[in-house]
């Protein structure tokens, strides 16, 4: 979503501002009027929200959900008749939407999606397998065929083409760079990789050299005349996707099924060091991980063949592949963005999805730009906290619509950029503050869920339940797994104290790192338990809060231990900030940090402060030392407030007019700083700002 897309979100209101004190006694005539009217509580789970979770063997840091059965927690079922792999999930869907819409694509702005059917589907997929193996692929749970692709229905073709015959996807990303886009088709010895630009097959084919196992591409776009020659000339075989499907519809195999304990895929990690890990998942595990999310949502959210969701959100990570899963156990409709982040409202509004999936980026830039608008004036910020106080009041009573007063004065504008049908939204990755939770729920008039995971747990360990009014934590554990805390001492948590790094067991954690038995090990105990690296509390209604990282932690000059990520995620609180990097040094007593500011608040906030005569753009901004020490300034107050000691206090900043992100290899893919190459870009900044002040 835009920039300019999320400014227009209170244009519409400018004719209802402008009225002044008689427009907001008339919003109040009808508040009150309509106040009363259509507040239907959502249906909620049967689990008391004041206690969530379930303590075991006495042991207060160690729970398991309400929703599993004591004492086996770790039951192996299949909650889902006829659904033992996830390739089985297609024909659930197909029977469940009598053969509706299953995947749909566009070409581009202004235009109507176009649907495959599930039964033309299930032909692709099958014929997709089937093409493989008659150009050589052996149906079985070692061959690899590599996906390097953006979202789109042939790469879901491909990931289930490949598990109809027990085949195993392994997904590549660009920005995991091209030595690790290297290191994983020499690890998992590819020779299929299915790409769908000229730019990806040219990187291949640079690569040749260095992957003898590499034979043949499969390529999704045209390809020039000039590159396929050169690339053939490499003895790297080009075929076109459409080309496989006819082949293997020319050419029939017989299925041949996984098995539950089979590799469902192995899944990289982005990583901040070294080369990448490759997470090994098995159809049942991500099956019940995904039965799990299913089971925690009823009966809030019960998934149906009406359902619509838009996938946007990298098919190379786990989140979006198991929103897939839990569209087609339903039967429902999955509409692909045009592969340009900048139309991602128009794909919204055009696909009008029932389901979002995404990450608290985007819902941190929707929250800042709702209120930059509104505190430009004193009536459009009462306006607006009025309308959020009275629809968290209704949300306390479980009540979620989109048809109140507020909704049509406030919120409608805001729901329609989204495609206004919305009636769930799931966001993890990194935590979502309360206020922005609740911000959501009242504006978008829909459940908002957080989940915690991560990829070595499939997507999710926790989530919390729909209809839940409270914010602040990421609810109790998925039915079927074990959460506990254990001591962190160099970092002075300990679980006497309701603190600790969090741990967590359940048949849906992956089953190791592929061919990294040491790193294994690093992760997976010999009771089966991952450590997460995460540090997290147990709230007082059962429900987890993760408040630090334990990795990432280092020592400065006088022993103390710092958690940069902990401070990072306190100044992110301020309203100058739109990222934040803090590091330090250990021969060094003191922290610096990197800002990149807000550039939507500055151009508030210099208006109202004109007297401070402060530039609102920002490459000017970042120039001077006033507007540095205006956001040092902030920055240490909302450090005071959330209570950080006076060494876990920046001591000074340098102001970046450029963004972190995933282009420039400053951030991973799922938005998380990458600490090694933050660190290299500023060490000069860094150092500078050492120097300056006397250290």
């Amino acid at each position: 979503m835009s920039d300019e897309d999320l400014m227009d979100l209170w244009q519409h209101n400018k004719a209802l501002i402008a009225t002044g004190a008689a427009t907001l006694a008339g919003v109040a005539t009808f508040a009150y009027l309509f106040s009363g009217t259509r507040q239907t509580p959502v249906p909620r789970s049967s689990i008391d929200l004041n206690d969530q979770s379930v303590i075991i063997d006495g042991k207060p840091y160690h729970r398991a959900s309400k929703l599993s059965k004591p004492p086996d927690f770790f039951q192996r079922k299949f909650p889902v008749p006829n659904v033992k792999v996830v390739s089985d999930v297609l024909e659930l869907g197909k029977k469940a939407s009598d053969n509706g819409h299953c995947l749909g694509s566009r070409g581009g702005k202004g235009t109507p999606y176009e649907w495959l059917l599930y039964q033309q589907v299930i032909d692709q997929v099958k014929q997709f397998g089937a093409g493989l193996i008659h150009k050589g692929s052996k149906p079985k749970n070692s061959t690899f065929i590599g996906i390097f692709a953006t979202n789109r229905p042939q790469w879901t073709i491909a990931d289930y083409g490949s598990h109809y015959y027990s085949m195993v996807p392994v997904p590549l990303y660009d920005t995991l760079g091209k030595d690790a886009c290297q290191y994983i088709i020499k690890q998992c010895e590819i020779e299929v990789v299915v790409v769908d630009t000229e730019d990806r097959v040219w990187m291949l084919a640079q690569m040749k050299k260095s992957l003898p196992t590499l034979k043949r591409i499969i390529m999704i776009e045209d390809l020039s005349g000039e590159i396929k020659k050169q690339v053939e000339e490499l003895s790297i075989e080009i075929i076109r996707f459409t080309d496989v499907l006819e082949i293997g519809r020319s050419h029939p195999q017989p299925l041949s099924p996984p098995k539950p304990d089979d590799i469902y895929s192995i899944i990289y990690t982005s990583g901040t060091t070294g080369d990448p890990k490759g997470v090994v998942l098995t159809h049942y595990g991500f099956l019940a991980m995904v039965q799990s999310m299913l089971l925690q949502s009823k009966p809030t959210f019960e998934g149906h063949c009406d359902d619509v969701y838009l996938s946007y959100l990298p098919l190379a990570h786990n989140f979006d592949r198991a929103c897939h899963i839990l569209m087609f156990m339903c039967g429902g409709q999955i509409g692909y963005y045009s592969r340009d982040i900048r139309l991602l409202t128009d794909d919204l509004m055009t696909l009008r999805p029932t389901l979002f999936a995404t990450v608290p980026r985007v819902l941190n830039r929707l929250y800042d730009t709702v209120y930059a608008e509104a505190n430009k004036s004193r009536l459009k910020s009462a306006l607006l906290n009025w309308a959020v106080s009275s629809k968290q009041r209704e949300i306390e009573r479980f009540v979620y619509r989109k048809d109140s007063i507020w909704d049509k004065l406030i919120f409608h504008k805001v729901q329609e950029k989204l495609g206004g049908k919305i009636r769930m939204v799931l966001t993890g990755s990194a935590p979502l503050s309360p206020q922005v939770l609740t911000f959501l729920r009242c504006a978008l008039g829909c459940v908002v869920v957080e989940g915690y995971g991560q990829t070595e747990t499939g997507a999710g360990i926790s989530m919390s339940l729909p209809g839940d009014p409270s914010a602040g934590s990421v609810g109790p554990p998925l039915p079927g797994s074990h959460i506990k805390l254990i001591d962190v001492p160099e970092m002075d948590y300990l679980v006497r104290d309701n603190i600790g790094e969090i741990c967590c067991k359940a048949d849906f954690l992956m089953k190791g790192y592929y061919k990294e038995p040491a790193k294994t090990a690093d992760a997976l105990d010999a009771d089966g338990w991952l450590h997460t690296g995460d540090v997290g509390t147990w709230l007082p209604n059962g429900t987890l809060k993760i408040v630090d990282r334990k990795k990432n932690i280092f020592k400065l000059s006088q022993g103390e231990y710092i958690a940069a990520e902990k401070i990072e995620q306190v100044y992110q609180s301020s309203p100058f900030v739109s990222q934040v990097f803090v590091d330090g040094d250990s021969l060094k007593p003191v922290l610096m940090a990197v800002i990149v500011p807000d550039q939507i608040f500055l151009e508030t906030w210099c208006k109202l402060n004109a007297d401070q005569n402060l530039p609102s753009s920002l490459t000017d901004f970042c120039k001077l030392n006033k507007a540095k020490d205006t956001v040092l300034a902030d920055l240490l107050n909302q450090g005071k407030k959330a209570g950080l000691k006076g060494f876990e206090q920046v001591k000074d900043i340098y102001l970046e007019k450029n963004p972190f992100s995933v282009d420039n290899k400053l951030l991973t893919p799922t938005f998380k700083n990458r600490r090694p190459e933050l660190r290299k870009k500023y060490k000069s900044v860094l150092s500078d700002l050492y120097s300056k002040n006397g250290f």
